[in-house]
């Protein structure tokens, strides 16, 4: 059976933040862009780092990140073969607003933690 991909592109007041969602939406896409960022770049460790994940959701997710142009896939001609993830410019662009949410979090953590 042929992977579908599900298209959210509802954004009738042209909104950035719409947007945003609909492109990289959902905690799986942003947790997958970070860790490609920080060189957790294959299948089997992107699973670890996120154990909530299924299998076949990494899989169709990863796919769209690459369809969409976030990320590049590369496989080496090994064996058994390697394949690693890696971000686009257009991925890496997302990067300081990723660094920024990631600061409030931690702050919002912090002070969670002191009331």
């Amino acid at each position: 059976m042929k992977y579908r991909r599900k298209k959210n592109n509802l954004n009738p007041h042209d909104c950035g933040v719409t947007h945003f969602l609909n492109r990289v939406g959902g905690a799986w896409k942003v947790l997958l862009i970070n860790g490609i960022s920080r060189k957790v770049n294959r299948f089997s460790t992107l699973q670890r780092a996120i154990p909530d994940i299924s299998k076949q959701s990494l899989a169709n997710l990863l796919r769209e990140l690459e369809e969409d142009k976030f990320i590049e896939r590369f496989v080496y001609d090994e064996m058994p073969v390697r394949v690693e993830y890696k971000l686009t410019a257009y991925g890496e662009s997302l990067l300081p607003v990723m660094r920024v949410i990631e600061e409030w979090g931690q702050k919002d953590m912090k002070a969670a933690k002191t009331s």
